[in-house]
């Protein structure tokens, strides 16, 4: 985009009054935010978190924004029943949108509209608010807490308790964050996690902060247990040795009765203001991202002398493979200073033995799988095409083991210097589904992003259950991945779009991804000088 980024804003959505698709239950709503490209082709920014059976959500999940001051910024906010877990929402019902400006929202303190159907039609009694605010502060807040002694909402079982941070703002209060919610547990132990310090407390030590304790009920009609009013200042008092305490309190049973003293007791015990490194920070400090592609060679893309193949170049020189490397490719390139990458095949006969391989090189020079720049990649997959024979079955687990063994050895450094992202385009159905979950689950610790562009028209189930979008990823043995590292995108979406569209859209999570490893690591940049020499992904 032209023109100067003038600050990043953080977009916070609530609505009220959804439509109720949903029967027996309400609508569980989530926002896509999009935005419009220079062509007027709009394009995926993020999406917030699902609310189960609710018609007033108010979403934790912020959105961040690059703000252009000189740009007319065009965004769309569209609010779905979600009913399934693929990531296509075509098949979930649609509850109403807002098309505004980014410079109407950042202009108003809270800016409250009706959503409206396609055809323009007011979406029942639907409304959606967004609330803007410029992030002038990179800190975050790490937290450990714990509760005892929780009241018991339920009468079969226990309590499913969670939490809600909220920052005081001047129009109320505004959600900063969500836990987990632990099941059937009065004493419970949240996951640790992070809030920024903005989303908190805008930056104020002192500046009120309010939490509320919940008891989860799946039709929506979560039961408050208790909350309690403090301030960053009191919560640093926090330490394992000696928590930060915080009753309880419930105000309706306090009233009620003359003994009452507590719903529970809310045990901090970190609170921990750190510097938040971005991802800007990782790269201009010298941090490489080196950028491995592995090609699907499988028989079900059909024969490439024919032009149903999906591996068929047409006259325009083009194909769908083609395209997704093209187009991940240009964009990922720019961060590898040796613009060096390892192509791979899988799933075909190779010469000159035609046994079936699940990782050759496109070169097919096992000693130097390296191509020179995108183009070079492009050049070796059209090279390749006509010498091997399409095969199967179609394997991810070994081309996936190859390049964590190269970031596995990345983790023997000290900064933060070497991060692996491999693209995998396939055409499809995964035969070893379960040694894929098993490879991802031990990705997941290292530093390495997984990119699966899923071309033609196959039924992408299992692609989608890859990306751990609806919940870590679990091993066949029940060992979770440590952090989600795959991001599916189905070709046929961007059929039509401009080629920066799919880039952005398989790219999206990539620096988060980069910036969680790191910081679970603790590794800062390396250094603000010369960038480290890469660590190629060498031989196979």
């Amino acid at each position: 985009m032209a023109g100067q980024c003038v600050t990043k804003v953080e977009l916070t959505v609530s609505c009220e009054h959804l439509l109720d698709k949903d029967i027996g239950s309400k609508s569980d709503p989530l926002c896509v935010l999009l935005m419009s490209s220079s062509d007027n082709k709009w394009y995926e920014l993020g999406r917030t978190e699902k609310v189960q059976n609710c018609l007033s959500p108010k979403f934790a999940q912020k959105f961040m924004v690059d703000y252009y001051f000189e740009i007319v910024q065009k965004l769309k906010f569209g609010i779905y029943d979600i009913d399934n877990k693929t990531i296509d929402l075509t098949d979930d019902d649609f509850l109403g949108e807002l098309e505004c400006t980014l410079g109407q929202v950042v202009s108003s303190r809270k800016y409250t509209r009706p959503l409206v159907l396609k055809n323009k039609r007011p979406a029942g009694k639907g409304t959606i608010t967004i609330s803007a605010e410029e992030i002038k502060d990179n800190r975050v807040v790490n937290f450990e807490v714990e509760a005892r002694k929780l009241d018991n909402k339920d009468l079969f079982g226990k309590s499913d308790p969670y939490l809600e941070f909220f920052k005081q703002t001047e129009t109320g209060w505004q959600l900063a964050h969500r836990t987990e919610v632990v099941k059937n547990n009065l004493n419970p132990t949240w996951k640790a996690f992070r809030i920024p310090l903005q989303s908190l407390c805008g930056g104020d030590m002192d500046k009120p902060i309010k939490v509320e304790c919940y008891d989860y009920d799946n039709d929506g009609s979560h039961d408050l247990i208790g909350m309690f009013e403090t301030t960053m200042t009191r919560l640093q008092e926090a330490s394992r040795v000696s928590p930060a305490e915080f009753d309880c309190i419930n105000s309706k049973k306090k009233q009620k009765k003359k003994s009452y003293k507590n719903s529970g007791v809310i045990s901090v015990k970190l609170c921990q203001v750190v510097k938040a490194y971005t991802f800007l920070d990782y790269i201009m400090g010298g941090c490489q991202i080196n950028f491995t592609v592995a090609v699907d060679f499988t028989g079900s893309n059909g024969d490439p002398r024919m032009p149903e193949s999906l591996h068929y170049i047409s006259p325009q020189g083009v194909n769908e493979y083609l395209s997704a490397i093209w187009s991940v490719g240009n964009v990922i390139q720019d961060y590898d200073s040796d613009k060096m990458f390892p192509a791979f095949g899988f799933g075909a006969q190779v010469p000159p033995s035609w046994q079936v391989s699940h990782e050759f090189p496109l070169n097919f020079n096992p000693s130097n799988p390296f191509c020179t720049g995108i183009e070079g990649v492009v050049e070796a997959y059209r090279m390749c095409l006509p010498q091997v024979k399409l095969y199967g079955p179609t394997n991810f687990s070994p081309i996936i083991n190859h390049v964590a063994s190269f970031a596995n050895q990345a983790l023997q450094q000290t900064t933060a210097s070497q991060y692996y992202v491999l693209l995998i385009i396939t055409d499809g159905v995964i035969t070893d589904m379960d040694q894929t979950r098993s490879a991802i689950v031990n990705a997941s610790r290292l530093p390495m992003s997984i990119i699966i562009v899923g071309v033609g028209g196959a039924d992408f189930s299992a692609m989608e259950f890859l990306d751990g979008d609806d919940g870590r990823l679990k091993s066949m043995t029940g060992e979770s991945a440590t952090r989600d590292i795959v991001q599916f995108v189905p070709f046929r979406q961007f059929k039509n779009a401009p080629a920066e569209a799919l880039a952005k859209s398989v790219l999206a999570e990539v620096p988060t991804q980069l910036v969680e490893f790191f910081t679970l690591m603790k590794q800062s940049p390396p250094t603000t000088s010369a960038a480290p020499t890469p660590n190629p992904t060498a031989t196979v």
